[in-house]
């Protein structure tokens, strides 16, 4: 099986993907160029599991495949202000939350390089998620979290016997030490590290299959380093190109008002100053893929929401009462479904739970 091509997005320059590349030589993001095949017949007597799309993830070698049969999560109609939606029940995940998808190719692609060592930084669910599945793979990890990281998400990450580095300062200074660490390892970051998105990217297989593939008219996501924006985004254009759907779904992008720069850069507008939400995990003042990020959301007629703390509470708070336990990163995103739906309209909306309760 191919495994496509790593390129440039500032040069163009293309890089094997056999060469244990995460950015490029001149310190250059990189993009996944990858042909996807998807044979219907085939994926409906799989498993029902992110891998049953086999020959639309870029892993070689099925032995080198790193998963605990994650993914393919109920897909729920449920009601918010009289209006039925969609909503994706990622909080199920194994780690408890949606970056199991990256996780999963991300670490297999770590496998196939032969590659003992790994460090990402994140504020809880990604770090969680890479060292559920390094644990899997037998590959030592090392995650760099934010000081103020809650201490719930720390003791997970340990659990999976991953070494913790506290960095005291912005979110920025977790990234900063962790690229840093990355020059004598190597760096599975949700965010730089282009295979994680061919993880995420199944999101949009596993709803256009759920929905007869069909795709919905729009689809309300978190925005914080963009990771499930940009698997969506990928996701979906491979099925308009394989000819299985004839369109990409409207995107709408959702914030906390409190850090959400991509929506003030979005809209052209000046960002205040940024202050603490309880949406920690979508809290990303300088996201390293912020233009792809604006480019999907516009390309696609899109837009971006901004919601505030009391309307994350209120949400967090709502959906418990309805029987789901969900962290306040993914309230914020149902707060962002309630302001959709106040002020405008749509055929068919699909969004998600995007973490579990227990992730405060």
């Amino acid at each position: 099986m191919h495994e496509g091509i790593l390129r440039n997005t500032r040069t163009g320059a293309a890089i094997l993907a056999s060469e244990p590349y995460f950015i490029s030589p001149e310190g250059d993001l990189l993009d996944l160029e990858f042909e996807p095949i998807f044979d219907l017949k085939a994926i409906a007597r799989r498993k029902p599991n992110l891998w049953r799309y086999r020959e639309a993830i870029p892993i070689a070698l099925d032995e080198n495949i790193v998963s605990v049969n994650e993914g393919f999560t109920p897909l729920l109609p449920l009601n918010f202000l009289g209006n039925q939606v969609w909503v994706k029940q990622e909080q199920l995940f194994s780690s408890g939350s949606y970056k199991d998808r990256g996780a999963s190719v991300l670490m297999s692609k770590v496998k196939s390089l032969g590659i003992k060592h790994v460090v990402q930084d994140s504020s809880g669910n990604a770090g969680c998620a890479i060292a559920a599945y390094s644990a899997v793979a037998g590959i030592s990890c090392e995650i760099f979290v934010p000081a103020s990281t809650s201490s719930s998400k720390i003791r997970q990450i340990q659990a999976y016997g991953a070494k913790i580095q506290l960095i005291e300062g912005s979110r920025e200074k977790t990234a900063e030490a962790a690229r840093a660490a990355s020059r004598s390892s190597y760096y599975a970051s949700h965010c730089v590290n282009p295979y994680f998105f061919q993880g995420t990217k199944t999101f949009a297989y596993e709803i256009c299959e759920q929905m007869d593939w069909k795709v919905p008219e729009t689809l309300i996501l978190p925005a914080g380093n963009g990771t499930l924006i940009l698997g969506c985004f990928i996701g979906f254009n491979d099925l308009m190109r394989a000819g299985i759907t004839d369109r990409v779904p409207k995107i709408i992008a959702i914030q906390a008002e409190a850090c959400s720069p991509l929506l003030h850069a979005f809209n052209q507008t000046s960002m205040p100053a940024i202050t603490p939400t309880l949406a920690e995990g979508i809290a990303i003042e300088h996201p390293v893929r912020m233009h792809q990020i604006l480019d999907a959301v516009h390309s696609t007629q899109g837009f971006f929401i901004g919601v505030t703390e009391s309307e994350i509470m209120e949400s967090q708070r709502e959906c418990g009462l309805h029987g789901f336990y969900i962290e306040p990163s993914a309230a914020a995103t149902i707060a962002g479904v309630k302001r959709f739906l106040n002020g405008y309209s749509s055929a068919s909306v699909v969004t998600l739970f995007s973490g579990h309760g227990l992730k405060k």
